[in-house]
């Protein structure tokens, strides 16, 4: 357990006893760990980070001093990304871009536009023509695969992600036609959430050996390669985790065959940059049995943390024992027995963990979930029933205690 988290905790009850409810990230470890891997990172590749993973102030401010920039898929995430990294690039990707979004992303002057249909390719165009602009963008590819196994696949399948790779002859000539655009590259983003170094390797190998054929047969030539996201962390295992000291050595390889004329490979990760260094602390409110099973119910839920009713898995967690008691009553526990940890809301399907074999649980003990810096509260439906949000706390080793949402 992160020493600074129990630390809190046990001030917190101290404090009073408001059931605990909150978000709590380790800001030294985000930069500590994200400074590892950007400056492990050799030639022309670059790291961006992909800020639909976490969009929180204080771990973009944090962020920005080590990233090489933010890849965002909103207007939102724009002006985010503007006022926590001032002057650093931005590039914008994502489906469904409106008019209003495309014409702000060009007068706030974002590197680079991936673009996701031909249709698209077209608005992108008039609308930089109209603002007397040529927009440097990217084209965005649904390969045919095969792929690595992975948690969630955007390509390789139908889905609404990218452009069929059969259209992109014609994509490239179109872009080559219109004046408001200019055609840098490619963007591949196939996966989410791989684990398997090997296979990314593969994965990679497959985009510059696209991108090569294309040069060839289309006689373009390529200076920006975006090859998305996708490392993965392994909640359940993290020792087994995307290996990142064992990807380096061929990922160098990689690089040093490149063309002289691919000037950059762009990274967008999210989930590994900001994964480990958070936690949701939430505080056991009751502990019940019915037909045979005990759960534990939570001041919380997938409300403020949807991510292990998405991937339908049950997230660890750790007890952290409380011993404030100010009722006059018994202390409900179970011992020695699986829980399963349950939300406040009114469905059955507010559940974040599945049977845990527990040695102790008590009402009024906390539970911290593990490596939730990442698709935590940032895609939870926040609003469903109205319940307060958790609380958000950043810490830092040099901080003193500050306010609610501040650091610490």
């Amino acid at each position: 357990m992160n020493a600074r988290f129990k630390d809190w905790i046990d001030a917190r009850k101290h404090a009073d006893n408001e059931p605990i409810c909150a978000y709590l990230y380790d800001l030294d470890h985000l930069e500590k760990h994200t400074q590892k891997v950007v400056s492990s990172l050799p030639g022309r590749f670059r790291m961006y980070y992909a800020m639909k993973a976490n969009s929180e102030r204080e771990i973009l401010k944090s962020l920005s001093s080590v990233i090489d920039g933010f890849e965002v898929a909103s207007l939102g995430e724009v002006e985010k990304a503007k006022e926590a990294g001032g002057n650093l690039p931005i590039i914008f990707g994502g489906p469904g871009k409106t008019d209003g979004e495309i014409e702000a992303a060009i007068r706030l002057g974002v590197e680079r536009i991936h673009v996701e249909s031909v249709q698209e390719l077209r608005r992108v165009a008039w609308i930089a023509k109209k603002q007397e602009a040529q927009m440097p963008i990217l084209l965005r590819v649904n390969l045919r695969g095969p792929f690595p196994s992975a948690t969630l696949h955007m390509a390789g399948r139908p889905t609404q992600f990218g452009i069929n790779e059969e259209e992109i002859p014609q994509a490239v000539r179109l872009a080559q036609e219109l004046d408001g655009v200019k055609l840098e590259g490619f963007h591949f983003h196939s996966l989410s959430n791989n684990l398997d170094v090997e296979r990314h390797i593969q994965l990679l190998h497959l985009y510059v050996n696209k991108i090569l054929a294309w040069e060839k047969e289309l006689g373009i030539q390529v200076t920006v390669l975006n090859v998305g996201g996708g490392i993965g962390v392994d909640l359940l295992h993290p020792e087994q985790s995307f290996d990142w000291d064992r990807f380096l050595p061929p990922l160098t390889a990689l690089e040093q065959g490149l063309p002289d004329t691919l000037e950059m490979v762009q990274f967008e990760c999210g989930r590994y940059l900001t994964a480990t260094c958070g936690c949701y602390a939430v505080e056991v409110l009751d502990l019940k049995q019915n037909h045979g099973k005990h759960y534990a119910v939570i001041r919380g839920g997938t409300h403020h943390f949807r991510l292990p009713v998405s991937w339908q898995y049950s997230h660890p967690f750790e007890v952290v024992p409380v011993e404030r008691w100010d009722y006059p009553f018994p202390r409900q526990e179970v011992v020695d027995s699986p829980v399963t940890v349950v939300g406040q809301l009114c469905t059955p399907k507010d559940v974040l963990a599945h049977d845990i074999p527990v040695s102790r649980i008590r009402v009024g003990d906390v539970l911290l979930f593990h490596n939730t810096g990442a698709y935590g509260w940032s895609i939870s439906h926040h609003d469903f029933l109205s319940h307060p949000h958790p609380e958000q706390h950043y810490f830092r080793l040099a901080s003193p205690l500050a306010h609610v949402g501040g650091e610490f």
